[in-house]
């Protein structure tokens, strides 16, 4: 009875969100389904506590701006980021609002995409208060390796003070994905959003989850005195213990600029779509609905590269092919040799090739550079349209390649 009045409330949208954060029973279903999918089967010990927010974007948008107002980073601090990563993750740290250094964690191509010890090494420094993460990766679409999950895991038993941010909205097209939130709940924010997953970019559904016992709560109570009193003095308008608030609720106020607490939260309707969702995934037990998005995209992928005419080992269980990254200088050296690869770097700019094919071809790609990539590449979204769509670009990418080697045959005096 509660659950349905939750529901038919929520549907009629005639009250603002009562819990502000999450609506009650809402917050439980979406819950089950990130233990589901993030979790898995893997040993979790404790709570969690979820935020319904307005997709993935606002989610990074929330936590940017309560880990400053609440003195966890400040101008001129470190923070990490996993690249190639979603452009505005490297955005945002270099805003006038933050001005945040940055260091990179490279993950390298010939390495499946996956980052070195050495790379994730650059963790253990104590400047780097933070570690912002989109897992599987945007845009090479790999899930990180279980032994690097546990070296993170390791790191952070030696840095218990790190903030890791994992944004895993590509988790639920993997097979047996596990989420950094689930071997580091306590250190970790978890950002979800339901839109690429169930195609619902336009229905803005996403959530933030922290762990009931976190570091963020921990070093918030142990601020100096006087960064204690103001905010004490931000938050005593809602609340009568300011000290207790938790992270995840002082997101809610921020969000609404404290004053207007009282009318925070993800609309309900919204809401009630997520928790449609949920529980369609709860139900679908043999993972029908799951299995049939795989092989699309999948399908889809070997359409591309078949018309482009490089064969790829499809074997990597991390590869998740949401996007693909056709990185030329990778994929040019496996078809033609180093030499020609060497001639297209010196005698091209990074960007010639997209703009060359959205001339010739009208194909868009977007520059892989955008997102941090070290190579002249573009990125393929492989969710957006049909497989004939696939083969045109891949028809065009092998068209546009065969240009290029008939100019470094003739520059060259060479034959591929």
């Amino acid at each position: 009875g509660e659950f349905l009045y939750e529901m038919c409330e929520g549907i009629l949208a005639s009250n603002y969100p009562v819990p502000d954060r999450m609506l009650k029973l809402s917050e439980v279903i979406v819950g089950q389904y990130l233990r589901r999918e993030m979790i898995g089967a893997y040993p979790f010990i404790g709570e969690f506590d979820v935020f319904a927010v307005e997709g993935g974007t606002a989610a990074m948008t929330y936590i940017f701006n309560t880990m400053r107002e609440n003195h966890l980073i400040k101008a001129g601090d470190t923070v990490a980021l996993g690249t190639p990563i979603f452009t505005p993750y490297i955005e945002i740290p270099r805003l006038n609002d933050y001005q945040l250094n940055v260091v990179n964690l490279d993950a390298d191509v010939a390495n499946g995409w996956q980052y070195s010890k050495q790379e994730l090494d650059k963790l253990r420094d104590p400047k780097v208060k933070a570690f912002f993460l989109v897992n599987p990766s945007n845009p090479p679409s790999v899930k990180m390796n279980t032994e690097s999950l546990e070296y993170i895991a390791e790191i952070v038993k030696e840095r218990p003070d790190l903030i890791l941010l994992t944004d895993d909205v590509y988790g639920t097209f993997a097979d047996d994905f596990v989420s950094l939130f689930a071997l580091c709940p306590k250190n970790t924010i978890l950002v979800y959003s339901y839109s690429k997953y169930f195609g619902a970019t336009g229905w803005r559904l996403g959530a933030i989850a922290t762990h009931r016992d976190n570091v963020l709560d921990q070093q918030i109570a142990a601020l100096p005195k006087e960064q204690r009193k103001q905010l004490h003095e931000r938050y005593e308008s809602i609340t009568t213990e300011p000290e207790n608030l938790k992270f995840i609720d002082r997101l809610v106020a921020d969000s609404r600029t404290v004053a207007l607490n009282h009318t925070a939260g993800l609309s309900t309707p919204q809401q009630v779509q997520m928790v449609l969702f949920s529980l369609f995934s709860l139900m679908d037990t043999p993972d029908a609905y799951k299995n049939a998005l795989k092989r699309l995209i999948r399908s889809r992928k070997q359409a591309l590269y078949r018309e482009i005419g490089i064969t790829f080992d499809d074997s990597d269980v991390n590869k998740v092919d949401y996007y693909t990254i056709l990185d030329l200088e990778f994929l040019g050296e496996r078809a033609y040799g180093r030499d020609f690869v060497e001639w297209i770097i010196k005698n091209t700019k990074p960007s010639e090739l997209l703009f060359k094919l959205a001339k010739d071809a009208r194909v868009v790609l977007l520059p892989g550079r955008g997102f941090g990539t070290q190579h002249p590449s573009g990125r393929v979204s492989l969710a957006n349209l049909n497989e004939s769509d696939y083969v045109q670009i891949g028809r065009a990418i092998r068209e546009l390649l065969g240009e290029y080697v008939e100019r470094y045959n003739a520059e060259s005096g060479k034959k591929l």
